[in-house]
């Protein structure tokens, strides 16, 4: 599985990556998200599905990038997307008679020298996308029912990009304990609005402990806190127990 997180906000963009690959009982770790940039040019793409169709699907795009001038990054969605169905025509039949579905969601993030900023795009196995704009200000593939919560309740267009940051972490780290296919390194990639630069720098289990285990104590005194008035309708209506009674 697979959990790959990307946010737009006024400030920039921020991506997550994990690396965990499993096949059958294998566990493995690769690379999950692809920088390409140059002057005026630079996108992000992250992917989830069958290992192979990316990495056919990345060889042709990189191939495409080589030849091509894209002004704006919808034009190398549209791109990628033709990579995607050109892979699934040469590929499908034989993975679904293998038993695989033929299965690629990607997300592509940057900014091309002609468009007015940075753009955050959800690409579909059908080769069809979405963009996100500023009223939906994330976007999740892979594992992505984990560590919604905290997304919702913190992200919005005018959430900077340094907290932007601290709730996508908190965001996998719920999705890394709640499940064994997603885990470290992880990936991170900033970009700031009209730079035209994207930093990468990835993230060991050991980097972030700390920070996981800082969340986890933080929850546990934000529950302490939290008001329990509330419940007494309901606990007061249970019956009293012998072993109780006779404890007065």
């Amino acid at each position: 599985m697979t959990y790959c997180l990307g946010i737009k906000v006024k400030e920039g963009l921020v991506a997550i990556a994990d690396t965990r690959i499993t096949s059958g009982t294998e566990t493995t770790t690769k690379k999950k998200i692809t920088l390409e940039q140059k002057d005026g040019f630079c996108l992000f793409i992250m992917t989830s599905g069958l290992r192979s169709v990316r990495d056919k699907a990345m060889v042709y795009f990189t191939e495409l990038l080589d030849s091509n001038e894209y002004n704006k990054l919808y034009k190398a969605v549209n791109a990628f997307g033709e990579q995607v169905k050109r892979a699934a025509d040469e590929d499908r039949a034989s993975l679904e008679q293998a038993g695989f579905k033929f299965d690629l969601n990607t997300i592509i993030g940057g900014q091309l020298k002609d468009d007015t900023e940075h753009k955050l795009f959800m690409l579909y196995p059908e080769g069809n996308w979405v963009e996100l704009g500023l009223g939906a200000p994330y976007v999740v593939i892979g594992n992505s029912g984990h560590g919604k919560a905290i997304l919702n309740r913190v992200l919005n267009e005018d959430t900077d990009m340094r907290l932007s940051l601290k709730t996508g972490f908190l965001s996998f780290d719920s999705t890394r304990v709640s499940s064994n296919n997603v885990d470290y390194p992880i990936d991170v990639v900033l970009y700031k609005k009209d730079s035209y630069q994207l930093i990468e720098q990835r993230y060991e289990a050991r980097d972030l402990a700390a920070i996981s285990e800082e969340w986890d104590e933080e929850l546990k005194k934000a529950l302490a806190n939290i008001s329990e008035d509330w419940m007494d309708k309901a606990f007061n209506k249970l019956p009293i127990t012998e072993k109780e009674e006779g404890n007065k």
